[in-house]
């Protein structure tokens, strides 16, 4: 590990996840701390977030996307306008049977998620590079489709809708402004449910919408 790593850095991750209820093994907590590594690496090189202090990347980034994980299925997810792989890395370190795909439009964002997979050795996550209205899906599309910053509900569930299955549900991370984009969402959709996220050593309301359509025919909307 570098030096980006301290006893503060680690200590925070420990505490963090166990604030959340979440175990971890040995193999997961090292892959975390080497995604954390190297995002403070590349930070300074390609500027893929704001956040520049390892020990905020650990609470804004790592805990933040842990914090959704007793929600997520088995079932294959998509995360879309992942940025450098967030929420999607963490849960696929996390549930190793779950398989991920990332889906960006930004080349520095979605190399920086080919290195993590590679030096991270995650054979269930999958990095794409690709616009949204573009991306084709596996047949049948995805059971899960999160976004953690990618666009308002309303634009997210509609710039996404050809990419779920039937039957299937989008998980939207969403902060204080949640109510008013909830008044705006289309009919033929529904919050299936609404959970209050406690991020640890964060300030602000974090919540995740589980949204799904009330329609039976896809493409209606």
């Amino acid at each position: 590990m570098s030096d980006a790593i301290t006893p503060q850095v680690e200590s925070r991750l420990d505490e963090g996840l166990a604030s959340l209820g979440i175990g971890i093994d040995g193999e997961q907590r090292e892959r975390l701390l080497r995604l954390v590594e190297l995002l403070h690496k590349w930070n300074r090189a390609y500027n893929l977030t704001a956040i520049r202090s390892p020990e905020e990347m650990v609470a804004r980034h790592l805990l933040d996307s842990a914090a959704v994980l007793p929600f997520v299925g088995e079932e294959p997810l998509l995360d879309v306008g992942a940025g450098p792989g967030l929420p999607g890395l963490v849960l696929a370190i996390l549930q190793p049977r779950l398989a991920v795909t990332l889906l960006d439009s930004n080349g520095k964002k979605v190399r920086f998620q080919r290195q993590a997979v590679m030096e991270l050795g995650l054979g269930n996550a999958t990095p794409v590079q690709a616009r949204v209205e573009a991306f084709e899906p596996p047949a049948g599309g995805y059971v899960q489709v999160i976004s953690r910053a990618f666009a308002s509900l309303a634009d997210f569930v509609q710039l996404t809708e050809h990419l779920l299955a039937e039957g299937g549900h989008w998980l939207a991370m969403k902060g204080p402004a949640a109510d008013e984009e909830m008044a705006v969402l289309n009919a033929g959709l529904t919050i299936r449910e609404r959970h209050v996220l406690a991020v640890p050593f964060t300030a602000g309301e974090r919540q995740l919408l589980i949204v799904e359509r009330t329609d039976s025919n896809p493409g209606r909307l």
